[in-house]
């Protein structure tokens, strides 16, 4: 298994630590020069063998965005890749907008709670998800990879592969910091970021 994994570039919610999830929120200028970035450092990885690669990205907006951008800076048509829902972000439900600062204000329990059992605590709303659960469809997409793969996902796919491939325990994965400006290399089930 050789997948290279890559977060979107940032959001003007990434900057304001705003909780997220499936909120179709664009990338802001950082988020573009990241995406950029990412792809030509991805292209000089690969050169020409990005070729026998599957490109394949979040449905998302600002996963969509960088992947077309880091296919244009691999020198690659934009537009030749495809999607999958499983690599959608985790939901927030119903705190989607809101930042941890806000929450501890109104649900301070809650916030305790979500600090003690990160990875299986789910936030209220009826499409909220736990990592725990996000980590089930995750498994899935990872079951399926049977070729060389660029994958363009979110933080919470990305600490939930930290858990599935045995790096981290399920309350550290949940808590990884996830950069949106490297690269992450998975080769059979080994990580590294480059």
């Amino acid at each position: 298994m050789l997948i290279y994994m890559v977060r979107h570039g940032q959001t003007d919610w990434n900057a304001e630590s705003r909780l997220q999830g499936q909120k179709d929120i664009p990338l802001n200028e950082t988020g573009r020069q990241q995406a950029t970035g990412n792809g030509a450092a991805l292209g000089e990885i690969l050169g020409r063998d990005a070729a026998g690669f599957d490109f394949v990205s979040s449905p998302l907006g600002r996963t969509r965005e960088t992947m077309e951008r880091l296919r244009r800076a691999m020198g690659l048509d934009p537009f030749t890749y495809r999607t999958d829902e499983r690599l959608k972000e985790v939901s927030f439900g119903a705190w989607e907008g809101f930042t941890l600062a806000d929450l501890k204000r109104r649900v301070p329990e809650r916030i305790a709670a979500r600090r003690v059992a990160k990875w299986d605590f789910i936030p209220p709303g009826a499409d909220a998800e736990s990592y725990e659960i996000l980590s089930w469809r995750v498994g899935a997409w990872l079951k399926g990879v049977r070729e060389p793969t660029v994958c363009v996902s979110h933080g919470g796919v990305i600490r939930t592969l930290f858990k599935l491939l045995g790096e981290m325990e399920p309350d550290e994965a949940a808590a990884a910091a996830i950069p949106q400006d490297r690269l992450l290399k998975i080769v059979d089930g080994s990580i590294s970021w480059l």
